[in-house]
């Protein structure tokens, strides 16, 4: 398995004119973890210790989002293609938001970060290398959350009233299977591989995502109550 650390800018380094004072926090983990209910749980729980608080999430700068959706419509999008649309859309939310809001000194909350692209992309085919130079201008988080559950019980969750997978979210486009539920087991399994590969080099939290939602979320908050310690609380909570 290919284990490549992801090469990303120390706040220590980053080329902005001030060293962010607020802090970065995020989620990762396979449709299905629990990671967004746990990541909005947090939002609530900051915003009630007033902290000012943005959650950004994934794939959904609006400059890039309907250019995105014509793509998978009409099913043009290849490996490279895919990859250079989310890293558009990553980089507009990065510099319109995410690294502002740090300077500002607001907890920024990421629903999925750069390793989801990372994830992703190799497991497509693309290259490792070049896709960690794609997103090297991306800080390091904070804290790095990974919800880890087996693939059955993530998979079980998403397709729950759920009467048909998209093309590409069930990674038809990759020939794993004609059949789309079975390739949609194949492809998030795969993925899990690369999030186990980069838990330990990129220091995940790692969380069992077959824990109750409340275990969960008192775990999420036991790592955060340090970054809260000197912090300058304001009421008031932000969100895109």
């Amino acid at each position: 398995m290919i284990k490549p650390k992801i090469a990303m800018t120390s706040k220590k380094d980053h080329n902005m004119k001030a060293e962010p004072r607020g802090k970065l926090i995020i989620v990762e983990g396979i449709d299905g973890s629990g990671k967004s209910t746990q990541i909005h749980l947090l939002e609530k729980w900051l915003a009630y210790k007033g902290v000012s608080v943005f959650r950004s999430e994934w794939n959904s700068s609006e400059m890039v989002k309907e250019i995105t959706s014509k793509g998978k419509k009409k099913g043009l999008l290849t490996p490279t293609t895919f990859s250079l649309l989310h890293a558009t859309d990553f980089a507009d939310r990065y510099e319109r938001n995410i690294s502002p809001l740090l300077r500002a000194g607001h907890f920024v909350l990421a629903d999925r970060y750069v390793y989801t692209a990372f994830a992703r992309d190799i497991v497509r085919g693309c290259n490792p290398e070049w896709v960690k130079k794609v997103y090297d201008f991306a800080i390091k988080p904070d804290v790095a959350f990974y919800f880890k559950v087996p693939v059955d019980i993530a998979v079980d969750r998403i397709l729950i009233g759920r009467p048909k997978l998209k093309y590409y979210e069930a990674g038809m486009d990759m020939n794993l299977s004609n059949d789309q539920y079975e390739s949609y087991r194949i492809f998030q399994g795969r993925i899990i591989e690369q999030y186990d590969s980069l838990a330990e080099s990129e220091e995940f939290t790692v969380i069992d995502g077959t824990l109750n939602i409340e275990e969960q979320q008192n775990i999420v908050r036991k790592k955060i109550m340090p970054l809260l310690e000197g912090h300058q609380t304001k009421a008031r909570t932000t969100r895109r």
